[in-house]
């Protein structure tokens, strides 16, 4: 595991010859969100062919029009209220938040007069690009850090969304040792990153897996991320009236702890390749896990919100409009060229097996709204 020269690594083998070993998900922090030199709190494209990895958003526009006809069918089960407040949580250059509103200025006129979009962001460098990207819906927007938005001074009612949100959320790692849960650390041995495992250094990561009817089997890794169910609690606390809807790819526990992920589920992400050793490149590349869906639903529901829908992401776009979507773009002047290599693009958000459409999942949860009734709650296909 040997220390490549970042800006970044020096700092944390520092720290650790100074105040000792550091749990996991204190490394994790560090390479993601340190000041200025963390992987999400530095300048630079993360995202698309410049970047290290594609999201839904980059696939094409249409994603994002369909997320807004399931938010404009959100504001009309609320009764069509006068203001509407969208919160999105990590929203990267605005892509996602563009299309939306540009979907709801064009389709939605009445509801787009009363709506305000929030965008919370660790990386201050981003507001520039954001406001860039959003510029035709400049009189719509407020920007929250991720303290101010945590703070218990902000209320909104309306919709919260975020997609691959909580899979870069700091995530504990644990191995289940002959003689009970062992928590990873991280240390240095020979000025190298390396790891050891002993006792977990808060008892909730134990609570957590008997919370989820989950137990590890012997010499089985896995991560458990507390830092999603506290992020959760804050959304709802702030939520007054309206929906909470998560996109990112994870499983139920049970599916999430299967022992057939005897290694848990953590990679990396360096310029569209894939790394499971998280101590190189601190700070340079991407670390992520699997989400827990469990936990955001049972969490979700001790923080006042209902379960309303979960699903993979084929059946939650197929019930919300991506069909409608690719028939628009047939119905255009795009040449015939054009219109199959977009046919075949959006395919990538709606193929199972292999594609964006099985391995993501949808969930939505409400508050506060009486008998909700969504698009995605539709039945597809028989």
């Amino acid at each position: 595991m040997t220390i490549e020269t970042t800006p970044l690594s020096s700092i944390i083998a520092a720290r650790i010859a100074d105040q000792g070993r550091i749990t996991f998900v204190d490394f994790m922090a560090a390479c993601l969100y340190e000041p200025g030199i963390g992987y999400y709190t530095s300048a630079g494209r993360k995202v698309g062919a410049e970047g290290d990895f594609y999201t839904s958003i980059t696939v094409h526009a249409a994603f994002g029009r369909v997320i807004a006809r399931e938010i404009a069918q959100m504001w009309r089960t609320m009764g069509n209220p006068g203001e509407f407040t969208l919160v999105e949580c990590g929203a990267g250059n605005g892509r996602l938040a563009c299309d939306i509103m540009d979907f709801l200025v064009e389709r939605e006129p009445d509801m787009y007069h009363g709506v305000r979009l929030v965008l919370v962001e660790q990386e201050p460098s981003l507001e520039a690009a954001q406001r860039e990207m959003l510029a035709g819906h400049s009189d719509r927007l407020v920007w929250l850090s991720p303290d101010e938005f945590a703070s218990g001074r902000f209320t909104f009612s309306g919709c919260l969304y975020s997609n691959e949100l909580i899979d870069a959320l700091p995530t504990h790692r644990v191995v289940m040792a002959s003689d009970g849960l062992k928590e990873v650390y991280v240390t240095l041995k020979n000025g190298e990153f390396a790891e050891e495992a002993d006792e977990p250094s808060t008892p909730e990561l134990a609570a957590h897996l008997k919370r989820v009817g989950v137990e590890l089997h012997p010499t089985q890794h896995a991560e458990i991320n507390l830092n999603a169910p506290a992020w959760l609690a804050v959304a709802a606390s702030a939520l007054q009236q309206g929906f909470i809807l998560t996109i990112d790819y994870g499983y139920p526990a049970a599916e999430l702890y299967t022992p057939r992920r005897k290694s848990g589920t953590l990679l990396c992400y360096y310029r569209h390749q894939t790394e499971e050793n998280p101590y190189i490149r601190p700070g340079l590349q991407d670390i992520t896990s699997h989400v827990d869906f469990t936990t955001l639903m049972l969490c979700g529901e001790t923080a006042g919100l209902q379960n309303i829908w979960f699903g993979e992401q084929y059946r939650f776009l197929l019930a919300t409009g991506i069909i409608e979507e690719i028939e628009e773009i047939e119905r255009s002047v795009r040449s015939d060229e054009e219109k199959l290599r977009l046919r075949l693009t959006l395919k990538k958000l709606i193929l199972p097996e292999g594609g964006m459409g099985d391995t993501f999942k949808v969930l939505i949860q409400s508050k506060g709204v009486t008998a909700p009734r969504l698009l995605c709650q539709q039945k597809i296909g028989g």
